[in-house]
């Protein structure tokens, strides 16, 4: 077993070697022969690898455990977690907000906030507010949602169609994505022409 200097400092991460206080762990993990041991021939055997005994999994019954380099096995998890974290793709989700009552130029004026919005990359949610007895203009609100969209057709594709959802009614938006460019043609190379010389004699044959 490797010396506790980790501990301490790691603790709240893991618990490893002395600090953990189960009687009996199982232990998975390539360079030992799985199965449930009693926490004392699970630390010898880490000793005898030269290794750390880690808690991978503290709420199984027994807790399940790995030997292995601490340093090594923190570091594989922090490169895993920074992997995962680059794949994920951040959403960014947008409001455009009418009124029922909305006239041409405010309309254009968001028209043209929505076509910014899908061309970043960001999804887009227009809704229209009723307030009061506006909610009798429901159906107003939803022909302006569905013209907003044919405005935006090119820009981006409509998820979910026009829906009240109390006082609002919600169309939600996302980005077309840009068509692939196509590979540029490569240039025809022109075959060397190849001269043939007929000879005399075979000239004189073939007559």
């Amino acid at each position: 077993m490797r010396n506790n200097r980790f501990n301490q400092k790691k603790e709240e991460l893991h618990k490893i070697n002395n600090n953990i206080r189960a009687r009996e762990v199982r232990l998975v993990g390539d360079n030992v022969e799985q199965g449930v041991y009693s926490i004392q021939e699970a630390l010898r055997l880490a000793d005898a690898l030269e290794l750390d005994l880690v808690e991978i999994s503290p709420t199984a019954e027994p807790p399940v455990c790995k030997i292995t380099d601490y340093q090594k096995f923190l570091y594989q998890q922090k490169k895993k977690q920074k992997e995962a974290k680059a794949k994920s793709v951040k959403v960014v989700v947008k409001e455009i907000r009418f009124g029922p009552q909305t006239d041409d130029h405010d309309f254009n004026f968001k028209l043209k906030h929505a076509k910014g919005f899908l061309e970043e990359g960001s999804k887009l949610k227009a809704y229209v507010f009723f307030k009061g007895r506006s909610i009798l203009f429901k159906e107003q609100g939803e022909v302006l949602l569905l013209r907003f969209a044919t405005e935006l057709e090119d820009y981006g594709k409509v998820d979910q169609l026009p829906a009240l959802e109390g006082k609002r009614m919600i169309m939600m938006m996302s980005p077309k994505k840009a068509p692939a460019k196509a590979a540029p043609a490569k240039p025809k190379e022109d075959k060397p022409k190849v001269k043939v010389e007929k000879k005399e004699d075979e000239e004189k044959s073939a007559e």
